[in-house]
């Protein structure tokens, strides 16, 4: 990230903002979208149930990067919004900037430290302080199926293995359809690369290679057999792929033109709204080899330090309200993901998320819960757009050893 002072110039363009008044909690986030829209709103609430005034600071565009430019200049204005949506790394280079608020106070009272996996607390912490409170998870590494498809094609179950997904991708392919429903777009060459190197490797060595960006298990054999299995899964998906959004690859499935994709769970989100049922209609699995362990995906406000006391019990009591049940339970079953508040009721959640939610606890107890490099929780915003890069290269250019790549990508993890 720019460090601030270079960003004193942008201020100028910024109209200033009222100052925040008694109990004002103004959020900026961009869930401006039918379900985020509706789960904001629950939030806004809460809130005002507490006496609080809310005021939105709505940034439409889903990557958020329209909202990082007028939320630097907001801050380097001296006008910070109450929180921000922010996640993963970011969270800390914002805090190293000293303009993050401690929210200890609040932790400690609602006992955040109990309620968090420690892997993910520590996402929310700087120097072992709170400064964010987290919304949601979402698994990364799913297989979605269509039930249909997998029975025409002879396959009797969602494959565990490799070798598995193999045999039943070509007795889909001999069935005449389509074995691997695939969006060719860099993120989603990076959401399927990060499931394979879990699967091929297991959680410890994702954590050396794509977590600590260790070089010796970058251009480890390991590292090999990941872009050998990579290479293989594109095989099985169909020349239209390139350049085709996500949801589009998640209708296919639906449409039972294709049998698999590997997608995050938002791709749920599309099955609920064909009226699909998890368990009859499609199939959800953890992706072949990675039952044991779990890539994390979690939303999150971080609260910047405000002057005014009103405001700052406000913001308290939002970060509270964040991870409070009422909000945990309704904003994830609006948004397709599961509570991140370890211990709530999943009897009013789906298969998947029930699924979803006791890997979650099993993996954070074992060791298997790691956060995922493809969307944004595990590296340096720097590191992830060069490694992203070059896998996408290797996926789109067959012409680039198996050798190649992994040097390529181990060259690309060492961007500062």
């Amino acid at each position: 990230m720019m460090k601030l002072s270079k960003l004193a110039a942008a201020a100028a363009f910024v109209m200033a903002g009222s100052a925040a008044i008694a109990g004002e909690v103004e959020v900026l986030h961009w869930w401006t979208s039918g379900g985020e829209a509706k789960s904001v709103g629950e939030l806004k609430k809460i809130m005002q149930g507490k006496g609080h005034t809310w005021k939105d600071f709505a940034v439409a565009g889903g990557g958020g990067d329209a909202a990082m430019t007028v939320l630097k200049s907001r801050v380097v204005a001296g006008n910070p919004p109450a929180a921000a949506q922010i996640k993963g790394p970011g969270i800390q280079e914002w805090a190293n900037e000293g303009v993050l608020a401690n929210l200890d106070a609040v932790a400690k009272a609602e006992k955040w430290d109990s309620l968090l996996p420690g892997v993910v607390a520590d996402v929310m912490k700087y120097k072992g302080n709170y400064v964010a409170a987290p919304v949601n998870v979402h698994r990364v590494n799913w297989m979605w199926a269509n039930a249909n498809v997998l029975k025409k094609a002879g396959v009797a179950s969602a494959p565990k293995t490799w070798d598995e997904f193999f045999a039943a991708a070509d007795k889909v392919k001999k069935a005449g359809l389509i074995a691997v429903a695939h969006g060719g777009q860099n993120w989603q060459d990076f959401t399927t690369f990060e499931s394979v190197v879990l699967g091929v490797g297991g959680a410890k060595f994702y954590q050396d290679a794509l977590v600590k960006l260790d070089q010796k298990a970058l251009t480890s054999p390991t590292m090999t057999k990941s872009l050998e299995t990579f290479r293989k899964i594109k095989s099985y998906t169909d020349p239209a792929a390139p350049g085709r959004d996500w949801n589009l690859a998640t209708a296919m499935v639906i449409q039972e033109k294709a049998a698999f994709q590997f997608m995050g769970d938002w791709a749920k989100g599309e099955f609920t709204a064909a009226g699909k049922v998890p368990g009859k209609d499609y199939i959800c699995a953890a992706a072949p080899g990675t039952g044991n362990a779990y890539t994390f995906n979690v939303d999150s406000f971080a609260m910047f330090k405000l002057k005014d006391a009103a405001a700052q019990k406000a913001q308290g009591d939002l970060a509270a309200s964040i991870m409070g049940t009422e909000f945990q339970e309704v904003f994830n079953l609006n948004k397709g993901s599961i509570p991140v508040r370890l211990g709530m009721k999943m009897d009013k959640f789906d298969d998947c998320a029930k699924l979803s939610s006791k890997d979650f606890v099993d993996t954070a107890k074992s060791g298997g819960l790691v956060p995922s490099i493809a969307h944004g929780m595990a590296v340096s915003p720097a590191a992830e757009g060069a490694i992203k890069d070059a896998v996408s290269q290797f996926w789109n250019d067959d012409k680039i050893s198996v050798a190649d790549g992994v040097k390529n990508i181990a060259k690309a993890a060492t961007t500062k």
